[in-house]
């Protein structure tokens, strides 16, 4: 099995499509996990997100020099990605919940989310990487073009931010507007 690198060495040689397929195919999977993270849980959204990132990191190869992982540089394309669509005049509102699942799981899950989406992007984003990707704070660093203290700092709040919003979480009380 060829490695990323040799796959990209194809793809920048030769426009090698099946090769860049390839490497969606390896990395589609945890980026979408990411974006749907990133996206509060909208995946369609985070769908389409996926399919821009791809698209950009298929335009933008060249410019990948292979100083990290693919996967590292990926995932920064994918949060510029997010970023251009959290700054457009029309960003999507954030989905409403359904009260209706049954189970505390899921509404923890909701509640997650929900709180995931009030977070500032790059709160979010370094939350999902650290936890929901298994990045290192230094690749981390990388991705978002900040230095390691930063990482760390916004790290740090951002896990105090979910506790704080999380502490009251009771899977028996009411959705809200509910009897």
């Amino acid at each position: 099995m060829a490695s990323d690198a040799e796959l990209i060495a194809r793809v920048l040689a030769g426009d090698d499509r099946r090769a860049f397929a390839e490497l969606v195919r390896r990395h589609e999977r945890p980026l979408r996990s990411l974006l749907r993270r990133l996206c509060a849980g909208d995946a369609a959204l985070a769908d389409d997100l996926a399919q821009e990132t791809f698209l950009r990191a298929y335009r933008g190869l060249a410019g990948y020099r292979g100083s990290a992982r693919f996967s590292t540089w990926l995932y920064r394309v994918a949060y510029t990605a997010f970023l251009s669509h959290a700054r457009a005049p029309r960003a999507r509102e954030l989905p409403e919940l359904d009260h209706t699942t049954s189970g505390s799981r899921a509404l923890l899950r909701h509640d997650l989310e929900r709180a995931l989406g009030a977070l500032a992007p790059v709160e979010r984003m370094v939350l999902v990487l650290a936890y929901g990707a298994d990045v290192t704070h230094e690749e981390i660093a990388g991705i978002l073009e900040l230095p390691l203290g930063t990482v760390k700092t916004h790290i740090l709040r951002s896990k105090e931010r979910l506790r704080r919003a999380l502490g009251a979480w009771d899977p028996t009380r009411p959705a809200e507007g509910s009897p």
